[in-house]
């Protein structure tokens, strides 16, 4: 073979070689990409163990019980207090439990909130959010009860939607107790249209509804809940798995289509705040 072909030769097969690799690390980009997507629910499982232990260890842990037990503007639930959104004659309720410290919630938030707002907006969903304080009594801190007083002070001023969806946009890591300074809380409450106003800044730093997230607390403890997140739909558990389907958001439309047959959507304007 002569020099020439022996170096175009050499030169395919780099190229050849190239290629491949190339095509290798895509495949791989994609596999992680699916890995990531559909593996979110067994992270959110895993995750889940957590809450366990948080809710063993979360004995003598600061879950804002003391204190007067003042409700958010349109709180229902009794002795599970909850903060609801979305139409309140939707055919469907969703229970969710959460804790804004719980990185499984924040993933969780991440894959479905978009569906929920979907499904909220269209009358078929109602949403109800119960806030519990594990992480504080597993990891210290008092993040997960700074920052639900504040979701609640978000609430008395009807923007509990968009300030908790952006204290999850924005969860420091676990380990890290920055929800635990009601500045960061309330620095965050700038990104969410007239939210920081005098009254939600008065209401974070005072703690006025410490008492009312213990109670909430309290009632996910005594609720016999593996950890958080905690979902149901009316009634039914539907998180990771609901029977043998996992959760996603194609599943989640698929369910609620599922028990909302024959029922009209709701039409009834949100509650107050």
């Amino acid at each position: 073979m002569s020099e020439k072909n022996r170096d175009g030769s050499n030169k395919s097969a780099r190229e050849r070689l190239q290629q491949q690799r190339e095509r290798e690390k895509a495949r791989e980009r994609q596999r992680r990409v699916l890995i990531v997507t559909a593996g979110v629910v067994g992270v959110l499982g895993l995750a889940a163990v957590v809450g366990v232990i948080a809710a063993n260890s979360d004995k003598d842990g600061d879950s804002g019980k003391a204190g007067p037990v003042v409700a958010p503007a349109g709180a229902i639930g009794g002795d599970k207090p909850a903060i609801p959104t979305g139409k309140p004659d939707a055919p469907s309720t969703l229970q969710i439990w959460e804790d804004f410290r719980c990185p499984a919630c924040a993933q969780f938030e991440t894959v479905m909130r978009d569906t929920v707002h979907e499904l909220e907006a269209s009358g078929a969903l109602k949403a109800e959010y119960h806030l519990a304080t594990l992480i504080d009594g597993n990891m210290g801190g008092s993040g997960s009860l700074r920052a639900a007083n504040a979701a609640a002070c978000a609430q008395d001023a009807g923007k509990f939607t968009a300030y908790h969806d952006t204290l999850y946009s924005n969860q420091p890591p676990e380990t890290d107790d920055a929800f635990g300074k009601n500045d960061k809380l309330i620095e965050l409450a700038a990104k969410v249209p007239g939210l920081d106003t005098p009254s939600f800044r008065s209401c974070v730093q005072d703690g006025t509804h410490d008492g009312w997230v213990g109670k909430s607390n309290e009632a996910f403890q005594a609720g016999g809940f593996r950890g958080t997140p905690s979902v149901l739909l009316n009634g039914e558990s539907i998180f990771p798995t609901k029977g043998s389907e996992q959760i996603s958001p194609e599943n989640l439309k698929k369910w609620v289509a599922e028990a909302n047959k024959g029922k009209e959507p709701g039409t009834a304007s949100p509650s107050a705040g």
